[in-house]
């Protein structure tokens, strides 16, 4: 099946710049068709019974004609016209039940394919995600990976019912009159000629109105989170002429598509009318000749039209080939993404025991893109209960350096150390759910307090819940909330001020329970007062667990056991509090 379609795609003409993924897609596309085989197999039946009981509807109709009304024989019209009534019933509900399993085997399908993608992004880099438009990436996962599916499922059955359409209607012409079923031979050429001089236009404008729609997708999604800001700034005029901006070039690609694609299907449907036309014309001179029957003629033009239908939507095949290797192209390209860090087969589980100690040997990292390195060659041990607070300018790597503790990164050379195991010898959550980090930017989701609290762990009681966060100094809020715990927090917790933000970070972490908390610039969007608040809350609740802070005021790194500056590259330790005097960490 895969081979098939390769060549398919060949033979349309296909851009071979992505042949390599391309293959790579198809391969992944049949990974979830081939679980669905038994579906497959009974939705080709239920069509292909279908398309019988289609070509039969004509042939009762001649014979209605015929051998009913013209024959004045009301016995056969009776007759026929029950079982024409039998029938019509019998195709509604089949046809009901086809749509249902179709949507279904389509649905699980899709989803199937956009949950593997998803799962895939899941374990990219965040220098991915800094270099991708959020837009596009929801572009391929919505458009792009629906039209894969379409066409891997609906083209499979379209062109199943096409071929049989086409034969049995061949067929019955054939019946009918060999004479003007030769008709059919001559239009073919013509519209395959057409059909292969078209296509690639049709590729062409199919990929840049995906451009068009990414564009589109990616300022929605930089400028609602924003609102405030751009109302704040009153740009809300420059953001609507940009949005008209977008939208006409949309518009206009979308234009351009459907002019292709309207002249795509003019021929052919021109062709249709016209060789109706003769059939009527010479078919007409027969029956009124008295060598040929009206019901004949009737049943002939109906399966004219059944024969060029199917033609059409075989030959259109090929448009759908080239809409399709877009996308899988897009998609592809996603799929390609190498995942930098991931859990290997071999993990070394972390004791439960464990106190939390960190150790960096010879540690150098340096982001792809750029030349200056973070870390050069640090040797550092943190150990555990400590409270550690690491200064530096802007840029200098200090959230790098977070994340290569918590292996979002690997070290290009040397190797971090959690109580004694190399972090790529852990598994990535059971090693991420015992360091905590609690950022400037809290991600709340939609939905309760109740429901955002205990995101970290999922397992947690509501009872255990409502200790953390009385812990965390919420019970103010929840009181204040008209539905406490279960109250909904709205997008993003726009409507709670900063504090409660951080303070619901800070109860996140305490039902996490990890043996290493981060707070990386964490208190910077708040006041001082509120910030002492929540450093003293932490010195509280994680007392006796290592405790990072990251930040440029030096009031939140005040009474810390240990001080260290990311500069140029190396760790430094602090002699003598703020003071700029110091040795190397070792």
């Amino acid at each position: 099946m895969i081979k098939w379609l390769k060549w398919m795609i060949d033979r349309s003409n296909a851009s071979p710049d992505n042949e390599a993924n391309r293959e790579a897609g198809l391969r992944w596309l049949f990974s979830f068709i081939r679980p669905q085989r038994n579906a497959i197999i009974l939705v080709l039946l239920l069509s292909v019974l279908a398309s019988a009981m289609v070509l039969l509807q004509p042939w009762l109709t001649k014979m209605l004609i015929d051998d009913g009304l013209l024959a004045k024989d009301y016995s056969m019209l009776l007759q026929l016209s029950g079982l024409m009534i039998a029938i019509g019933i019998f195709n509604t509900g089949l046809s009901g039940f086809n749509r249902y399993c179709h949507t279904k085997l389509s649905g699980q399908i899709l989803f199937a394919l956009r949950e593997d993608l998803y799962q895939h992004l899941q374990k990219l880099s965040p220098t991915f995600y800094a270099q991708r438009r959020i837009g596009d990436l929801l572009s391929r996962m919505d458009v792009d990976v629906a039209q894969i599916q379409r066409f891997a499922v609906d083209a499979l059955f379209a062109s199943v019912s096409s071929v049989l359409g086409l034969l049995g209607a061949i067929s019955m012409m054939l019946i009918l009159s060999w004479q003007l079923s030769l008709m059919v031979v001559v239009l073919i050429p013509l519209e395959v000629i057409w059909l292969r001089w078209m296509r690639r236009k049709v590729e062409q404008q199919a990929r840049g109105l995906r451009e068009r729609s990414a564009d589109l997708s990616s300022f929605l999604v930089e400028t609602l989170p924003v609102m405030k800001f751009i109302q704040s700034v009153g740009q809300e005029p420059r953001e609507s002429h940009r949005l008209q901006q977008f939208g006409g070039q949309y518009l206009d690609q979308l234009l351009i598509l459907q002019v292709v694609e309207f002249f795509t299907h003019a021929l052919p449907s021109t062709l249709t009318s016209c060789a109706r036309a003769g059939v009527f014309l010479i078919g007409g001179y027969w029956v009124i000749e008295g060598q040929w029957q009206l019901g004949a003629l009737i049943a002939f033009s109906t399966y004219l039209g059944m024969a060029l239908g199917p033609v059409q939507s075989l030959l259109g095949l090929y448009v759908a080939i080239q809409k399709m290797v877009v996308s899988l192209d897009r998609v592809a390209e996603l799929r390609q993404q190498p995942v930098v860090v991931d859990s290997l087969t071999d993990t070394v589980p972390l004791s439960e025991h464990g106190v939390g100690t960190l150790k960096l040997e010879q540690v150098s990292f340096c982001h792809h893109n750029r030349t200056e390195a973070i870390l050069r060659e640090v040797s550092l041990e943190i150990k555990a209960g400590l409270k550690v607070a690491i200064s530096g300018a802007s840029g200098a790597g200090k959230s790098t350096f977070i994340d290569l503790l918590q292996r979002h990164y690997d070290p290009d050379t040397g190797r971090i150390l959690f109580d004694g195991v190399d972090l790529r010898r852990c598994h990535l959550a059971e090693l991420r759910r015992r360091i905590a980090v609690v950022s400037q930017d809290i991600v709340l989701f939609r939905g309760s307090l109740l429901d955002n609290l205990r995101y970290a762990c999922p397992s947690a009681t509501d009872e255990q819940v409502k200790a953390a966060a009385i812990q965390a100094q919420l019970g103010e809020l929840i009181a204040a909330l008209p539905q406490g715990l279960l109250t909904p927090l709205g997008e993003r917790g726009q409507q709670l001020s900063g504090g409660q933000k951080q303070r619901i970070a800070i109860a996140r972490a305490l039902l996490q329970q990890p043996k290493i908390l981060i707070l990386d610039e964490a208190t910077s969007a708040v006041d001082e007062h509120t910030e002492q608040e929540i450093i003293q809350a932490v010195d509280q609740l994680f007392s006796g667990r290592t405790r990072i802070l990251i930040s440029h005021r030096q009031s939140t790194l005040q009474d810390a056991d240990l001080y260290l500056k990311l500069e140029q590259g190396q760790l430094t330790e602090y002699q003598n509090w703020p003071q700029a005097q110091q040795r190397p960490a070792v």
